[in-house]
């Protein structure tokens, strides 16, 4: 497969969690032309995770790298940017029920939209993000649904969309896996876990307790893959 108009490749949205560095990982291995990696800076408490952002970037050699930033902290209150407590030891059956405190309102939409206007202006064929449906999540904005209708609003949305009946199509290649299968599919694709970051805390070591590092946990257990990050919880 040739990449379109030389270009081709992907954008990848990238925020430097396990999901979204796995996502990355597909993107090198699927797509033919140049990668690119979009990191928003939005007000998040787990600010960590933009260092890990710019760790995977350089590891997988992307093309371009872009990081933003985008106040959503006066905008969107939630408890990843710290406006409320962080849910903490809660079993993964309490996480299946309705929308958790860490919804960001409107965050997907936007990073979507931004993604968009890159890989339009890039002439990218494909936007890459790790959004994940099955395990636990809770978020609106992260299910089938809302991807099919996000795509069909970039092909009205767009220039090309209109002139050329053509729009970067939205890959969600961990949408429908569990953990552990996460897990294992970054074990085959060698995935550098100890540059990832999943935990909300914000703090110098996973916390071990908030819903994030608790599925991160989970995952690898089932798959039975060492978490070389686990080593470094207090």
């Amino acid at each position: 497969m040739k990449a379109r108009d030389g270009r081709g490749g992907a954008v990848v949205l990238l925020s430097g969690g396990m999901d979204s560095a796995t996502s990355l990982a597909v993107a090198r291995r699927d797509e033919p032309g140049p990668l690119r990696t979009l990191t928003l800076s939005y007000g998040q408490r787990h600010v960590r995770e933009l260092r890990a952002a710019r760790a995977l970037a350089r590891h997988f050699s992307v093309s371009e790298a872009l990081e933003l930033m985008v106040p959503f902290a006066p905008l969107a209150p939630s408890a990843i940017t710290g406006k409320g407590a962080l849910p903490r030891d809660r079993s993964t059956r309490t996480m299946g029920r309705g929308i958790p405190s860490t919804y960001v309102p409107g965050r997907n939409t936007v990073f979507l939209a931004l993604a968009l206007s890159l890989a339009e202006s890039r002439r990218s064929d494909a936007i890459y993000l790790g959004i994940n449906a099955v395990d636990y999540s809770g978020y609106p904005d992260c299910r089938p649904e809302y991807l099919r209708a996000f795509q069909r609003l970039a092909s009205l949305a767009t220039a090309r969309g209109v002139k050329e009946h053509w729009t970067p199509r939205l890959v969600a290649p961990l949408l429908r896996l569990s953990k552990e299968e996460i897990v294992r599919l970054g074990e085959r694709l060698q995935v550098p876990w100890e540059k990832t970051w999943s935990c909300y805390a914000g703090e110098a070591r996973p916390c071990g307790r908030c819903d994030a590092c608790r599925l991160r946990a989970l995952g690898f257990r089932k798959a039975g893959v060492a978490d070389p990050l686990a080593r470094t919880r207090s």
